[in-house]
This record gives C-alpha cells, structure tokens and sequence, in this order.
C-alpha cells in the first residue's frame, strides 16, 4: 500500500450515536463528549434494576477514545496506534489493565504479523496514562486507519417462539458495536521485510529465562568473596555480591551462534567498569566486554585495553544488550524493549568467538581480585538468548499489501459485558493462508500474589466465554477450544518468582484455523466475550452470568415442557402426542431407541414424518427427535484420521464432520427438516472438537484447518435451525451457536436407582446446576420406564402405583422451573395420574414468569432437613417464588429468614402460601422472617408481590 493510499484510508468517518450523527475524522475524538467516570457511574444495582445509562463513546481527557456503559469502560489509544489502554469496573472502582498488548496476533503463511498495540512501557505492574505519551507504537504491527460505530447487529437469526418463553428479551441486544481498522503502509511493509533476517526469524540455539541454572554452566567468583551468590534467595541469574567484585557465569559458546541477546538489570548495583553484561572469549585474545555501567549511568564497552561507555542507560529499566557476529564484524547495540535496537559500535574481529560469560567480571571481562569491599549489590540476568542464521531468507511479504484487519467491540447496555472479535480481508486475488490467530491478549492485574507456585490460583475477575466452544457440559467448553488464563513470562516485575502467575486473558484456537483469504471472501473469528464481576460473592457472580446468556443467547428462555416417547410407531406417536395435548406438555421427542432414524431419507419415511408433524400440530404440542452425530464409527475412510499413534477422539472414534459421509449427514439433516416441518431436534454426541489428519476429505485441507472447518459445519447448522424456530437439545455447551437446553447435571446411571434415591439427587443436580445455567437452560431425566437398569424399584411404570413419588418428582421439576425429559409410553395411565400431572403443569403455567426467572440457592438437599430455592425477578409481577421442600418422614416448622433483596422488595412484602390470599407483612430492609410448616415428604411455596 502507498502512502497515498493510506492516507486515502484516513478518511472521514460519519457515526450515529444515539440518533445523532458524530463527523469525527477517523483518528479523532474532539467531536465526543466528554468521558467522567464520576458522572456516568450508574448508581443502581444493574441485577435489580435496568441500567441507567446506556453504551455510547467518550473521549477522556488523555485523548482516548472511551466505550461505557456506566458500569464498565474499554479504553483506546488511537494517535500513535490502537491499543486497549484501559479496563475499568465503575462498581468497584477497579482498573483492571495493567500493561498494553497487541489487540490481535496474526500468522500469515507462518509469519507473525501484529494488529496494533504500543512498546515501551516502563514496568507491567500497571498503567499510567501519562506513559501512553512516550511509548511507541510497534514498527512492525498493522496501523490503525479509522474506527466507525453502529448498534449492536443481529450475528444470527432467531424464529422466537414466544409460547415457550417469558422472559423479554431484546434480539439483537441493546448497545454499541466500535469497528477499528487496520491496515499496512509502505514502512510496515519495509519492516517486515528487513525483520525477515531479524532475530525471530533466525534458528533459537539457546533460550535461557534462568527459571534453573542449567549445568552448562560454570559458576565463576573473585577470590575471598567466598559468600557472593549467583542464585540469590534461590533465584537463578539473581547475583549478589559487593559492586566491583567478579561473578559470573560462563560456557562455551554453540557453533554457528550468530547473534547474543542478554536482558539484564542492574537492580541496586553500583559497579562503573564491573557493572553486569556479556563478555565474549577468545582463543587468541582478551575478552570483549559488554555491559550495563549503573555507577555512572551508561552503557559500556571493553575491547581488550581499549575502553569507552555510551549515554542513554536508565538504571530503573531492564535492558536488552545485542552482539551481532557477521562478516568478521561485531554489532554492538541496546533496547529497552527488544523490539527496537540503537546501534552503539561496529568492532572488527580477527577471530571468531569461543566462549561466553555473563554477569560481572573485570573491566576487561575476566576476574580480578577484589578491590576494597563496597556496598553489597543486587543485580539481575534476566534472559539469555542465542540465535543462528535467518531461517527462509527469501520468504514472501506480498499478503501484506492489500491486508485489512478489522477489530470489532460490543459493549451491551445495562450489563457489565463487551465482546470482541476480529475479521481479516484482502483486496488480493492471489490471497493467502491465515493459519491462526489470536483475537484477545488482555493483560490483567492479577488477582493474587503468590511467591511460591500453586495448584490452583485465584483469577482475575473476568468470566470469559466463546462461541468456539465444545466437549464440556460447562462454561468450560470455551477454554477447551480457545479461552485460556496464561502466565506472562514478560512480566518480570511480578511477585511469582517462576513468573507463573495467571494474569493474561488470550482468545486463540488451540489447533489453528488454516483459511484460505481471498478478495471478496473475509474471514470472521470466533467471538468471545468479557464478563467484568462486581463480587467475589458466588450467588451474585452466577446471576451476572445467567443474564449475560439471556442477553447474547435469549433462546435459551425458551423452556418447553417436554415427553420423551420410546417407540416411533404411529400409534405410539399419535398416543403420546394426545396425552401431552391433554396434560399440557409442549414438547414431544421421539427418543433414543425409539426408531426414529433421521438419517432414512427414503420417500417413505420423510412422508410418514411429516404427517406425525402434521398430527401433532393439530394438537398444539410441538415434536421432532434425536439424532446421535460424533460418539460413533462410520468407516475408515470417513472416520477421523488422528495425527500421531496413539492418539485416540474424544469419544473414542467418530467420522470426521467434512468427510462425505459427514457432508451426507448435514445434507440429510437439512433436507429431512425442509420436508418434515418438524420442530426440534435432540443431537447427541455434537462435534466435541476432534481434529483429522486425512487429507483427502473433501471438506478439510488437512489438519490445520480441521477443527475449524468441522465446528464452522455445525455451528451454521444450528443457527440455520434457530432462524429457522427448529428447538435445538445438545448435551454440549453450545448455547452461543444456537442451543437452548443441556443436561443440568446428572450421572445417567443414578436414574437406575430406588425412587426414593432419585428424589434426593434430582434436586441436589438442580441445585448445583443452576449456579451457572438457569432454570430453562437444563435439561433433567424421569424414567418412567426402566432406564439402566434397576428393576421395579428405580422404575415409575404402573403410574398409579407409584403416585406420591411421581408427583414429588414433577413438585422437583416444576417448582424449580426446570423441564425434564419424561421418558415412557405414557404421561399417564389413571384419571388419578392425569389429576396429579395437570396440577403440577398447571403450578408452572400460571407462575411461568417468575419460575423461569433467576433462582436463588438457599439450602441444598441432603435428605437430612428441608432444602430451599428462591425464584426472584424485579421486573416481574410476582416477584420472588419461594419453594420449601421437606425430605423427611415427619412434618416440619421451621423459622426462616429469607433475604429479598434480588426481588426488588424493601421494607414490606405481600405474601401468598400455595395461591391463597396475600397477606401483608413488614420487612427488616430486604429480610423476611417466615414460619414454614411443610407435611412429611411433601413441599410449600410461598410467592412475593
């Protein structure tokens, strides 16, 4: 790109915000209003009640460009580059950056290519704006051009259907998307070209952080300083000893060493000519010395007798010190970041090097005897590095013209919450291949200081999650594909003195994504997005992110009432569909084992699917079935080829989802819901992120873009069912790609225990799974028939005969709002059966609103006394739902004192026990002091106005 082009990228950028329209050029903030974190602090918990501020953009004193909400702001450096310069929780008053970082990494054709970001910060503990105006932007990383902003965009379609849900929800949420972008320039292209000869590009010989001091290396001290230490307080490279006093280390030197890179710091010591740095050896001559000179405050140098020393050393600052070997040349040049070097002198050499030292020697890079003693000093070899020749020379830079990267940030209104994501362009035909990238490299201040290493550290208070998500029924399926807390080995000046402390939030995928970019084909990354927590409090972190899901994934409000029908037979179907009619059940799903075979794609049977659409259809109840995709074997031509021996999928074998088998599969399924109308579908067994080596597949290259290509296959599979209002079970965290429902939390067998068992632990599942999922987003299991065993005493079947146990188990489910999967011929099988169904159906129906709504953990069953959950919504008509159960074979009273607080209610409440009469009553603040008297083996609920 020519300067001119780039300047034609600079153009003016108009913006709507809030209906009026901002002509800000396109690296300016002048046209914003005004950034004050006092002012725009919301003052209401954004829990209880909505926000009242809503996202906009403001420019701050500094000149950044500001993204808030009045509960959190994203700040960005725009002048000399873009960069994320500020994280800021405005309830706690936390600033959670500590240390600027690219806003995204890319590789090129195996080249590392960097978006932005600045170089230069003094230390990463935190961050001064004021050390913004000094620090430079990376000579090598793509330059921001302009940034636009707009509403929040739909990222899918959703056909809602509003009979299954009451919660409001808004779809595309609320709130402002900021796009920058970034792109080359003549420079940027000149600076990678020189770095293809630069030190990341050349064969690493050595790359010693002295985390331990390997046995390379010997450890040499001056006579009669018999207590210096090269590995004070047990930190290897951390050398204490008088100031001009010799210690150092020393080993040979590797062949075809090219160039030493020495970080050092001079921490307390005061040496001038014995200051810290890297002398190289000779076989024929004196040392050449090379080194840090804190006594004085300069670099300096030692060539045999000859001696001299350069300005421009600042002895708070570690310091990087260069020695180049070529053409019997020695560059001699500093850094204070590594990145960018000042040449200080050339030196002809005769002979090539043999040896190295590091650490403090003589003036002339050897050992002396000690001079008179001096005040003990501490200095510091942080990393030691030794490069060889350039690797490919020759490789080519061309992808860099043409190159468009663009950074995209959401910040959601009336919620702690932005998403980031990052979508790459070309203008050329010729393209290239993007192997992976990263689209988050977050530095946090981290959330402990831990000197010693730990098993299990406190994070930062950030909940991360993904869209690239899979092979977990938890959040962690983002972190098994892309999201990860990692160490920084950069930051240097942390307590951990292993530097292991988890204080860097990275978005990359773990197996690459190997697309193909051309002209008129960008690439968009997976979406990932920042939860900020106002608490440690583990209640209040569950609530914020149970609305976070209902803001950027409100399917999951949909929360039908669901059968599971064993047999696909007509008159079975037709039956079953009938009873739910009858009873009120919304849902019916032709089960596992049932013959229902989605993959029959003859004429007969989609006909004979669509008519039992038809049926029930007529009857109001919804109805689709299951199909199971990953944890099976096709062939081994379709199956997954796994990369090494040895290595197994994660369910054992599984075809790979771009073979053609796999290619089939997909086809099949869209053409089968395109003919039948049907509903739903319940997938087991989704894509758990198996990669494949095969090459001949005809949806995948090979293995780099393997797991990408999969996931991509069905992730718009699903969101093609969620445009299309086709219910979506997956027992996988796939709730950001379209799902609505996973298993709440179960051992499949424990349905196989005596009834009495299954009470228990139903509820204990519903408890612990609701911390992070809510009511609707869980799936549970009643076995109405034998299920894994266990025989008459586990199984429901004869109904009537075992009433009291099937309407505690519907009490469980209904009082909780969560729908479970009733799996059997029947929902009932007596006029008694279907009074005890309908009542509890009923229960759900008329308190639909508040039992979908957040619930609260307040004691968890452990069959030993009464558990409880409370169902709170502030916005809602009925405002908290309290359910009590007894587990015991006596009756109960028990006084309890319940905290409203995340009703909304303050001082008094009006109370209703089991949909009597409300009863007024005097709060103590939010706290509600109430007598509970429940039967034996039975339950009550109070609801709250």
């Amino acid at each position: 790109m020519t300067h001119s082009a780039v300047r034609r990228a600079f153009a003016i950028a108009i913006l709507t915000i809030g209906g009026f329209k901002l002509h800000a050029q396109s690296l300016s903030v002048a046209t914003l209003p005004p950034y004050s974190s006092e002012n725009l602090r919301t003052k209401t918990d954004w829990l209880i009640s909505p926000a009242a501020r809503k996202s906009a953009v403001y420019q701050t004193k500094e000149g950044f460009l500001a993204l808030s909400n009045g509960l959190i702001t994203r700040s960005f450096s725009i002048q000399t580059n873009g960069a994320t310069v500020g994280l800021d929780n405005l309830t706690t008053g936390e600033a959670l950056l500590r240390a600027v970082s690219p806003e995204a990494v890319l590789w090129i054709n195996g080249h590392e290519i960097k978006v932005g970001g600045l170089t230069g910060q003094p230390i990463q503990n935190y961050l001064l704006a004021d050390w913004t105006k000094t620090m430079k932007a990376d000579p090598y990383s793509l330059k921001l051009k302009s940034y636009a902003v707009s509403p929040i965009k739909k990222r899918m379609e959703w056909n809602r259907r509003t009979t299954w849900s009451t919660q409001k929800t808004d779809w595309p949420p609320k709130g402002l998307e900021v796009t920058f972008t970034y792109g080359t320039t003549d420079e940027i292209i000149r600076n990678n070209h020189n770095r293809l000869t630069s030190d990341d590009r050349r064969v690493k010989l050595l790359d010693d952080s002295f985390s331990s001091l390997s046995p390379d290396w010997k450890v040499v001290a001056s006579p009669g300083n018999q207590s210096a230490s090269f590995r004070n307080e047990g930190k290897p490279g951390e050398i204490q000893i008088p100031a001009s006093s010799t210690l150092f280390a020393e080993r040979p030197l590797p062949e075809k060493t090219a160039v030493v890179i020495c970080k050092l710091n001079s921490g307390t010591d005061q040496s001038v000519s014995y200051g810290p740095g890297v002398a190289l050896t000779f076989a024929d001559r004196s040392p050449i010395k090379f080194f840090l000179s804190p006594g004085n405050q300069q670099f300096g140098l030692q060539n045999g007798d000859s001696g001299e020393f350069f300005e421009g050393f600042d002895p708070a600052k570690s310091w990087y010190l260069r020695l180049e070997l070529a053409l019997g040349k020695l560059l001699l040049s500093v850094s204070e970041d590594g990145i960018g070097y000042k040449p200080l002198r050339t030196l002809d050499l005769t002979s090539a090097p043999n040896g190295i030292r590091i650490g403090k020697t003589d003036q002339k890079g050897g050992t002396s005897e000690q001079n008179p003693p001096k005040p003990v000093g501490r200095c510091r070899i942080e990393q030691l590095t030794l490069l060889g020749g350039p690797q490919n020379p020759g490789a080519d830079l061309d992808f860099l013209n043409g190159l468009d990267v663009k950074v995209h940030y959401e910040l959601y209104d009336g919620l702690p919450l932005l998403s980031k994501w990052v979508t790459v362009e070309t203008s050329s035909s010729a393209g290239f291949i993007l192997n992976n990238l990263k689209t988050e490299h977050l530095a946090v201040t981290e959330a402990e200081s831990a000197v010693e290493s730990k098993k299990r550290w406190e994070l930062p208070p950030i909940f991360a999650q993904s869209d690239f998500a899979f092979q977990s029924m938890s959040p962690n399926a983002s972190e098994n594909a892309c999201i990860e807390w990692q160490e920084d080995a950069t930051y240097r000046t942390q307590v951990n003195y292993n530097l292991k402390t988890p204080s860097v939030l990275v978005c990359q995928p773990r197996q690459g994504v190997g697309q193909k970019i051309v002209r008129g084909q960008p690439f968009e990354s997976m979406r990932m997005w920042e939860l900020l927590y106002d608490s440690w409090d583990r209640e209040r972190r569950g609530l914020a992110q149970r609305k976070m899901y209902r803001t950027i994934a409100p399917w999951v409000t949909e929360n039908p009432i669901i059968m599971h029908i064993r047999s696909s037979a007509d008159a079975d179907v037709k039956k079953a569909v009938d009873q739910c009619a009858e009873a009120g059940f919304e849902m019916a799903i032709l089960t596992f084992g049932s013959g229902f075979n989605i993959e029959d794609s003859t004429r007969q049977n989609r006909q004979r699917m669509k008519a039992l659409k038809d049926y029930a259809a007529s009857k109001g109840v919804a109805i689709g079935g299951y199909s199971l995709l990953a944890s099976r074997s096709i062939d081994a031509t379709n199956d997954v080829v796994m990369p090494k021996p040895g290595m197994t999928p994660t369910f054992g074998h599984s075809p790979c989802l771009e073979s053609a088998w796999g290619q089939r599969y997909f086809e099949n399924l869209y053409s089968f819901y395109k003919e039948t109308g049907m509903d739903l579908l319940e997938h087991d067994g989704s894509y758990p992120g198996d990669i494949c080596a095969s090459t001949a597949h005809p949806g995948h290259a090979g293995l780099e873009d393997s797991q990408w290509k999969q996931f991509v296959r069905i992730r718009d599979f699903y969101r093609w069912c969620r445009a299309k209002g086709i219910y979506l079970n997956v027992p996988d965290w796939y709730f950001l790609a379209g799902s609505s429902k996973i298993a709440m939390g179960y051992r499949e067998t424990n349905w196989s225990l005596p009834r009495e068992y299954q009470e228990i632990i139903e509820r204990q599942n519903i408890y612990d799974g609701t911390w992070e999922k809510t009511p609707s987003m869980g799936w549970m299991f009643v076995p109405l028939v034998e299920y894994h065993g266990g025989g008459p005493a586990a199984t429901i079947e004869p109904l009537k005969d075992h009433l009291p146990h099937y309407e505690q188990r519907m009490a469980n489910l209904f009082g909780a709002g969560v729908q479970a999967c009733y799996r059997g011929p029947q929902l009932y099988d007596a006029p008694e059966t279907k009074a005890v169904v309908k009542k509890w159906v009923s229960f759900y129906k008329k308190h639909r609103p508040i039992l979908d709504a957040d619930l609260i953990h307040l004691r968890r069953p452990d069959g030993r006394d009464y558990d409880a959950i409370l169902h709170v919504d502030a916005a809602g008509p009925e405002k908290g739902l309290l359910m009590v159960y007894n587990p015991l074979n006596e009756p109960i009273t028990r006084t309890l004192t319940v905290d409203l607080y995340y009703t909304g209610l303050k001082n008094r409440v009006s109370v209703s026990r089991q949909d009597g009469a409300f009863v007024s009553q005097n709060l103590d603040g939010t706290k509600l002091t109430l007598t509970v008297r429940i039967p034996a083996k039975s339950q009550t609920w109070y609801v709250f106005q």
